[in-house]
Formats: C-alpha cells, structure tokens, sequence
C-alpha cells in the first residue's frame, strides 16, 4: 500500500494588503504554522511522501526567511517532499526555486520542475509531475502523463495546478487547462491538483486538496490536506479530507429588518470569534433608536473577533414617530428633522446618506442627555 499526503496552494509570503499591521503579521505567520501542521500529519499518520501541488510560495521574489521557515517547518516530516512550481512560483530561470537549492535545512526536498517521472518507495510509486514554467499556459501540460512509462507494479499519482476543464466556474478556466478524464486517459490511480482553494474530488481519482490554512472569504471549503492511501495499481484511493486550519473566514449576510437583535443572533453562533475573520454585510431598515443598539452591539463584538469588517451600504433608517418624539423637537428644530427624514427616505436625494447619520447623531445625542438628567 502507498499513503500520501497531498497539499497545495500555501501561498508563503502573502501579504495580506488591505488589514492593520498587527493582523498581516498573525497571519502571514500562520502559513508557517500550517505548513508545520500538514507535516506533523504525515508523520503521524505514517505517510510515504507527501506532495505539494504548486503555490507553495506566492511569488517568486519572497524573501529568504521566508523559505528558510518554509523548510524548517517542512522539516517535521522526515519522508521525500515533492514540490510542483505553480502559477504564482512558476519555474522561470530565476525564481524561488533556484534560490532554494542553496538553503541549509533538513526536508527531503525534490522540486518537481520538469516533465520527468520520479520513482519512488523503491519504485513501488512514481510522480507524474506537470510544472508551469510560466504564469499562465494556454496547453494543457498533463497531456504527458499519457504516454509516460513506468513499473508495472508502481503506482501512478498525477501532480498538476490549475483548471479542470467543464468543472469548475468559469472564472477559474482562464488558464492552465487540465482535461477533466486525464486520470483515465493516463491510467493514473490519482491526480493531485491545486489551484482551487477548497478541497474537491472533482473528478474520478483527482482532487483538489485546497489550502491548507484559508487566507480570504471562501464559497468553497478552504483549510484541508488529503491523506490517499492506494493499496495497488488500479486500485481505487481512499481519500480522507483531514482540517489543518487554524482561523475561520467568513462571509455573513443578515438581514435586521426592524430588530438589531438578529446581528448578535447570527455572531453569537460562531464558535471561535478570537479566530474567526468576519465579513458581514447587513441589509434592511431599522429604527433609529434600533439602528443606536445595532452601533453599540458591533462596538461590543469587534475586538471579540480576529477581525470584523462592514458593508452597511444596504442598511436604511427609518425614522418612527417614536424616535422623533424621543427627540422631543419642536418648531424650527422640528421642522429640519422633517426635511431630513424626508432626505434620508429619498433614494434619488444625493444627501440621503448625510441626512440618515445626521438623524442618527441627533437621536443619539438626545438619548445620551436623557440618560445624564435621569
């Protein structure tokens, strides 16, 4: 039998633009710690290689700390290490693998960056691997595999990053074709694919194992690696999706039509918050007096959260006559807050947005002098 584990798509040297210093830092540093994970995996559950199937790096100018991490993290699993140039390590003259060949470190790295078999367990398995050599291929570079020769008693594992063809969205077929049979067409008793963030079998025998540590909002399902164990040629693998990840993603959209207790509902729910990344999208119309407690209710589960951010473009106040009567106005102060309720209603008013928060501040500010007099 062969037991491998199969990865991909550790994107090392992510920069994680757009996040506060502190946040870019944890999880950059977090690939690291996902790659020590997948390797204490293999180890423990006795695999006889593992593969990685490109975008080890995400790029091929990150720095040399960051490869020697890489290796000194790769380095809890003792067996051989077969590492597949992606598209964001793309096997060019100089890239991160030529630079790499020069490090001190203990992993059992064989860069897989040409069309060459590599044997295996004495021969008992062989990598068929398809390097880009460039970002982006217009030919599917697996064709090989079909004519590739090898032991008769070996077992045949494809290495390959890109787009399955017919299978996956079409914004993910721009480039480096794979044909959706070519483990039939090849004979191949699995393909191990990256380029997908989520884990998928997509096809029989070939599987994208993802990422194993998310790194943005899925619609997929990041933060796995695949333990295949394949008892002989012709066999059919068995495939166990085993998590890696550390920290949650994920994108929420709640509706709080008229009642702001539906937000902490829905963030109440989430297990982890200090390792949960939110993006949470809200829609709907509340009450100024709801809209304040909505305000006060993020103030309270921002710092909860690893990270929390806002899409409220889709929220709408709408002013009661008990948050106007709350604001106890009367003559000309009435009358303004009239013209800017009928401002913050308009959706064609350029100044709707203005009008809204100015009633929001003015209702707040009201309802924090009734509390001090009370």
């Amino acid at each position: 039998m062969i037991r491998l584990v199969h990865t991909a798509d550790w994107q090392i040297g992510k920069p994680f633009g757009g996040y506060p210093e502190d946040t870019r830092a944890e999880l950059r540093a977090e690939r690291f710690a996902a790659v020590r994970r997948v390797a204490v995996l293999a180890r423990e559950r006795g695999a006889d290689f593992a593969v990685v199937a490109g975008d080890v790096f995400d790029g091929n100018t990150v720095s040399d700390r960051d490869i020697q991490r890489t290796l000194d993290a790769m380095a809890e699993f003792a067996g051989p290490w077969i590492m597949l140039p992606g598209n964001h390590d793309p096997a060019v003259s100089v890239s991160v693998w030529s630079r790499l060949r020069r490090f001190d470190h203990r992993a059992r790295v064989v860069v897989a960056d040409a069309a060459e078999a590599i044997e295996l367990c004495e021969g008992r398995a062989v990598v068929l691997p398809a390097p880009l050599l460039r970002h982006r291929e217009g030919a599917d570079l697996t064709e090989w595999f079909d004519g590739a020769e090898t032991p008769p008693r070996a077992v045949r594992v494809g290495l390959a990053h890109g787009a399955v063809a017919n299978r996956l969205p079409a914004s993910a077929e721009s480039g480096n074709p794979i044909a959706d049979d070519r483990a039939d067409r090849a004979r191949l008793d699995y393909l191990a694919l990256g380029d997908w963030h989520g884990f998928l079998e997509i096809a029989p025998r070939t599987v994208y194992s993802g990422t194993p540590e998310p790194d943005r909002y899925p619609a997929n399902e990041p933060g796995f690696v695949a333990l295949v164990e394949i008892d002989a040629p012709g066999a059919a693998p068995r495939v166990e999706r085993l998590r890696t990840a550390r920290f949650d993603w994920r994108a929420l959209t709640i509706d709080v039509h008229g009642d702001a207790g539906a937000l902490t509902h829905a963030l109440a729910a989430l297990a982890a918050p200090g390792e949960t990344l939110v993006d949470l999208t809200l829609r709907g119309t509340l009450s100024l007096r709801e809209r304040i407690a909505l305000d006060e209710a993020l103030a309270g589960w921002r710092p909860r959260f690893f990270d929390l951010r806002l899409r409220d473009d889709g929220l709408v106040d709408e002013p009661d006559e008990e948050d106007l009567d709350r604001i106890d106005a009367a003559g000309f102060v009435r009358t303004a807050v009239d013209r800017l309720r009928a401002k913050a209603a308009s959706r064609e008013d350029p100044e709707r947005a203005a009008a809204a928060l100015a009633l929001r501040m003015m209702f707040a500010e009201h309802a924090r002098l009734g509390r001090r007099e009370g």
